[in-house]
């Protein structure tokens, strides 16, 4: 399939964010009233989906909104502690230079995401969208389609957790799904991604083969 639009997810995706956020998130809890997270539970919870995760660690649903919006303060505070993956800025620029519209659909604030990414490689992205709602994306995934005009068809979603594949599968677009982030690989495998890349490498080649 030739795709003319590639959306990024950014935490777990692009930017090796799940260290800094297991160093935030017990202080988070406490701040919020839900359950901590066990050192001995981050495997099992990297197969869960993030419905499951709020349900098993009982976070009330009106919650959401603020521990985002703290979530996104931590990160602006701390941005120097999170970096991008290796090669992601060789991947960005070949595709770019392959004439693919970039996206990037993320729950973070369009701030930290271009402090993290830099100036070079955020100059390589059409369209941010972020600040999303933990379940808004399909809705994100649907306004970079008409912001870009590319057909559905044409796209596709790139990131590391269940709900990446949910919103691509509401807005009609395909899912690339990311070995190396949040959720295990094995269980995004089970959502029958479009492909699954096992190295940031895969995806230029993928997308934009020479």
């Amino acid at each position: 399939m030739t795709y003319r639009l590639a959306i990024f997810d950014f935490d777990g995706t692009l930017a090796d964010s799940f260290p800094w956020f297991l160093g935030v998130v017990n202080s988070v809890a406490d701040r919020y009233g839900f359950r901590r997270i066990a050192p001995g539970e981050v495997d099992g919870l990297r197969g869960l989906g993030a419905r499951e995760i709020v349900r098993a660690f009982g976070v009330p649903t009106w919650k959401l909104p603020l521990i985002a919006a703290h979530m996104r303060k931590l990160k602006a505070a701390h941005h120097g502690a999170i970096g991008l993956f290796p090669g992601v800025d060789r991947m960005l620029r070949e595709l770019a230079a392959r004439g693919l519209t970039l996206a990037i659909v993320s729950s973070d604030a369009e701030p930290n995401v271009r402090a993290t990414l830099g100036a070079a490689n955020a100059a390589r992205i059409d369209v941010f969208a972020c600040g999303v709602s933990l379940f808004g994306k399909a809705a994100k995934f649907r306004a970079v389609l008409k912001q870009t005009g590319i057909a559905a068809g044409a796209a596709i979603a790139i990131g590391d957790e269940m709900r990446d594949a949910e919103a691509a599968a509401a807005a009609g677009i395909a899912f690339g799904a990311v070995a190396w982030g949040y959720a295990a690989a094995d269980a995004l495998a089970g959502t029958g991604p479009a492909a699954l890349f096992r190295s940031i490498d895969e995806i230029a080649a993928t997308l934009a083969p020479p």
